[in-house]
């Protein structure tokens, strides 16, 4: 991934029903009350690609995951280079919900090689901080209400897991229990991020 200069960029990812959008949101509020400018923005984005990838996901339809991959890396690197480096040049922190972290995951998981990923993915931005928020399927799938074939949903939700848990573990991204109370997770998102914050700038020492 390549670096990035001026505001932060933050990202919030995991499986689906971990909270990520919820805690994002909340992230987002609570640097800007603490006086650091900040924008939310998601993936897939509102861009002409992220547009048809939302269509097709809410339409269940699937696609073969090597083209999911080149998909989601081209809103990838458009969302980047339309808004998301454009905010951070103006000094915005960006608190992203999903990243790179998705495809390697999701991706990953159905049988896609993580290097080919990283490789089509080599321009994207390294964050400053990327969090992953931990949720067993079940309680995913019970936060979401059910989509899908439920036995399907949960073998992808499985194996997406063990390469999310994969990265923390390499150190790639920080863990955050996301099954804990939602005061008590959005506290320990917050901390962890001020804190790499304060180690990437200094000036930012007195937050």
């Amino acid at each position: 991934m390549a670096s990035r200069e001026n505001g932060f960029f933050i990202v919030l990812d995991g499986l689906d029903g971990c909270g990520k959008t919820v805690q994002s949101k909340i992230l987002r509020r609570k640097l800007s009350k603490l006086g650091v400018p900040s924008k939310y923005t998601a993936e897939p984005s509102t861009g002409v690609v992220g547009a048809y990838l939302k269509r097709m996901l809410s339409s269940g339809k699937k696609l073969p995951p090597v083209l999911e991959v080149l998909l989601f890396a081209a809103d990838r690197y458009d969302h980047l280079k339309t808004y998301v480096e454009v905010e951070l040049n103006k000094g915005y922190s960006i608190v992203c919900d999903r990243y790179v972290y998705a495809s390697l995951a999701y991706q990953g998981a159905q049988g896609v090689e993580l290097k080919w990923i990283r490789e089509v993915n080599n321009f994207a931005l390294k964050p400053n901080v990327s969090i992953y928020l931990d949720v067993d399927p079940e309680t995913g799938l019970r936060r979401r209400g059910g989509r899908r074939s439920i036995f399907e949903y949960l073998e992808l939700e499985r194996k997406a897991r063990e390469i999310y848990l994969q990265l923390v573990n390499e150190g790639e991204m920080i863990y955050v229990d996301s099954m804990e109370e939602l005061s008590q997770v959005s506290q320990k998102i917050f901390d962890i991020t001020v804190n790499e914050i304060k180690k990437t700038r200094e000036n930012v020492g007195a937050l």
